[in-house]
């Protein structure tokens, strides 16, 4: 299908595995030159082997968003190979990694780390690549949120409310830029085989008595069929789909929304 989007430019934090890696691939497909931001010093090879398979330009940058000076020097070389940048999204993100039910588990120190990197490594993306999307007047920026920023997720609760603001965030932004033609998104995965999703499902899987312990794959697939009215993962493809879409003119009324893709798990009346 083609979506309209040929020959502009995207940058995707966390683009070097999970969701992000899928994002930027569905984009390349699309003629789409893409800038990969990642921790990841693997980003530059990725990168080089999707201009390889799809004729696109790509280049792969080491970035921390939990730093202002990385973001800005990752924008200056982004511009520098690209000139303007069309479309931005921004899947970087990490969890507490421990089971957080109840809350009281964590100290707050246990919160500063995901909160620094899900919140204002948020607002430091979005401070940098702002000004570039307004200049371009059709821009397009989508957060990559979650299922737990909307129901309050007791396994972690640093990640979960990192993500209930990053709906909030995309809605600030969203009135604020609607004036330069620039629309901002959220979709929120469900369940979704990442490292990330592991980490989170690991710290649960542990708590279990070791007596009702199945293998965790086992375990895991029996949780999704409980969870999920679909009954099954949703796959990072699933997700950047309705990525891609959203930074097309195809919803090109279409801003300010939280999506859900999440096989039917949460449902507002």
């Amino acid at each position: 299908m083609d979506l309209r989007l040929g020959g502009q430019v995207a940058v995707i934090t966390g683009g070097a595995s999970g969701i992000g890696l899928a994002t930027a691939k569905l984009f390349a497909a699309e003629g789409v030159s893409v800038a990969i931001w990642d921790l990841d010093p693997g980003a530059e090879v990725i990168a080089r082997e999707i201009q390889d398979l799809y004729g696109v330009r790509a280049n792969g940058l080491q970035v921390d968003v939990s730093q202002e000076s990385s973001v800005s020097e990752a924008l200056a070389k982004t511009l520098e190979s690209f000139e303007t940048i069309h479309h931005v999204v921004h899947s970087a993100a990490i969890g507490s990694s421990k089971f957080g039910f109840p809350f009281t588990n964590l100290s707050p120190e246990d919160w500063k780390r995901t909160l620094d990197v899900n919140i204002l490594g948020m607002v430091r993306i979005a401070t940098a690549l702002s000004p570039v999307l307004i200049r371009s007047r059709a821009g397009t920026c989508v957060f990559v949120g979650s299922v737990a920023g909307q129901i309050g997720s007791q396994t972690d609760p640093p990640y979960s409310a990192s993500k209930a603001a990053t709906i909030n965030f995309a809605q600030c932004m969203a009135k604020d830029l609607a004036v330069h033609n620039v629309r901002v998104n959220t979709v929120c995965p469900g369940m979704v085989p990442t490292k990330l999703n592991r980490s989170i499902w690991q710290a649960w899987y542990d708590r279990v008595e070791f007596a009702q312990r199945l293998d965790y794959d086992v375990w895991a697939e029996r949780k999704i069929k409980q969870l999920i009215p679909l009954g099954q993962w949703q796959t990072p493809e699933d997700i950047a789909a309705m990525i891609v879409f959203l930074s097309s003119p195809l919803a090109g009324q279409v801003t300010g929304q939280t999506i859900n893709v999440d096989g039917g798990y949460v449902m507002h009346w």
